[in-house]
């Protein structure tokens, strides 16, 4: 098979995370990937925040937890990281003014989960990046990195090395995903 099919076919949506940093060079070359993603009228309206640093991780993980509060459970377990221990998070934000932004960023996201699983590396699509640059202390991060545009958060992708336990086993594809018109 094709090694892209491949990629794409095996991907899985990881949520626990060995305690293992990622070597820059692969994080660039994931972030890479997702600069060459496809945007309405080639406009680039997505940006990418590539967080390696522990301090702002655990900050994003906090304000990310709070929006979620009085929900003490994510698929049937208590989380207090929604980062679930990945040690980056690639935070895709878009400008709001251009009509394709929320599907710009999508697609962002979608390619640097597919360059995370050629690498050998897990990802997860976490939500949540709107309502985090939406508070105060959000947009008090976008200013201090001199992101000055309005931005709307997309995604929160988190990466690292899998739990040796944690990649779950396919779902089947329901039965009526494609519907044919020859």
């Amino acid at each position: 098979m094709n090694q892209t099919l491949e990629c794409i076919l095996s991907r899985r949506s990881v949520k626990k995370y060995a305690d293992r940093q990622v070597p820059i060079s692969l994080v660039e070359e994931i972030v890479k990937a997702g600069t060459y993603a496809p945007s309405g009228m080639n406009k680039q309206s997505a940006i990418i925040l590539a967080v390696t640093n522990k301090e702002l991780r655990d900050r994003l993980s906090r304000i990310n937890s709070e929006i979620i509060m009085g929900r003490k459970q994510l698929d049937g377990e208590t989380v207090s990281d929604p980062f679930y221990g990945a040690p980056v998070v690639l935070v895709v934000l878009a400008k709001k003014e251009i009509p394709t932004h929320l599907y710009d960023g999508s697609l962002v996201m979608e390619n640097m989960m597919i360059a995370a699983q050629s690498l050998g590396l897990a990802s997860c699509w976490i939500h949540r990046a709107k309502e985090t640059f939406e508070t105060e202390e959000g947009k008090q991060i976008l200013a201090s990195l001199g992101i000055s545009d309005d931005y709307e958060g997309i995604g929160n992708c988190i990466l690292g090395y899998a739990d040796s336990n944690a990649v779950k086993p396919q779902a089947p594809r329901k039965k009526d995903y494609v519907v044919w018109v020859k």
